[in-house]
């Protein structure tokens, strides 16, 4: 069973491709690639962000909060009609990031999410954390507002499971068609060659990892997928919007 309750601490890098490939060299001597990537070079990610009406859960997370929380819908690939996705809830209390979500079928987390209505208990739910959902659904009506997919590849470090490092790049998104059955397409999110390194670790980070990244002067970013869609999002409807009070 896939692992569906995650705490840990993330930091975040924006790199360029000459400073993703020779950092990713020297991080070879200590970590290698999940299981997946030792055959394929990357895998794809999608997933489908909820917010309310007025994307207050983003509004207020990028006034970055103490606490903050958002849900989506994730899969591999590009998901068949009828096949199942991770219904995720996150939550960052104090710079911890809390993750915790529950198999469902795609059908189930799309109506789940719309009505508020528990689904039907099967095998492959975690029925607490369908039941934290369930609360959270409670105090917020939640609707489809983004699709955001991109290419990972993640290490592991060699001696422990407690240390994870992605790199994701190609992010897409859009605002239409959200469901992710419907394909995987978009506009870009960075520039082409950019890549988002996250340093995923339950505990502090080694001292290796704090070496080279001091070495190779790293400086960690705020970025957050959605938050820079909605930034984007944001500013382009604030342009049209004065662009058409002076046309009008």
């Amino acid at each position: 069973m896939a692992i569906e309750v995650f705490n840990r601490y993330e930091n975040k890098y924006l790199l360029d491709e000459e400073a993703y490939l020779r950092f990713y060299d020297r991080l070879l001597d200590y970590m290698e690639l999940d299981e997946y990537n030792k055959q394929h070079p990357f895998y794809s990610i999608s997933n489908i962000y909820f917010d309310t009406k007025n994307h207050s859960l983003i509004r207020k997370s990028l006034s970055k909060p103490k606490y903050k929380e958002k849900l989506r819908l994730r899969a591999y690939g590009v998901p068949k009609p009828g096949a199942k996705g991770y219904l995720e809830l996150k939550k960052k209390v104090f710079g911890l990031v809390n993750k915790r979500r529950t198999a469902l079928k795609l059908d189930e987390a799309y109506e789940f999410v719309r009505t508020g209505v528990l689904p039907d208990y099967q095998d492959y739910m975690n029925k607490q954390v369908l039941n934290e959902i369930h609360y959270f659904l409670g105090r917020y009506e939640l609707e489809p507002k983004v699709y955001l997919a991109y290419d990972r590849r993640a290490l592991f470090d060699k001696t422990s499971r407690d240390l994870r490092i992605t790199f994701d790049t190609n992010i897409r998104s859009r605002r239409y068609d959200l469901t992710l059955e419907s394909g995987d397409y978009g506009e870009p999110l960075i520039e082409s060659g950019q890549w988002l390194m996250e340093v995923k670790a339950e505990k502090t980070i080694p001292m290796w990892l704090s070496r080279l990244l001091s070495e190779h002067q790293m400086f960690r970013t705020s970025f957050s997928k959605y938050g820079s869609e909605y930034k984007k999002y944001a500013s382009f409807a604030k342009t049209h919007k004065e662009a058409f009070y002076y046309y009008a």
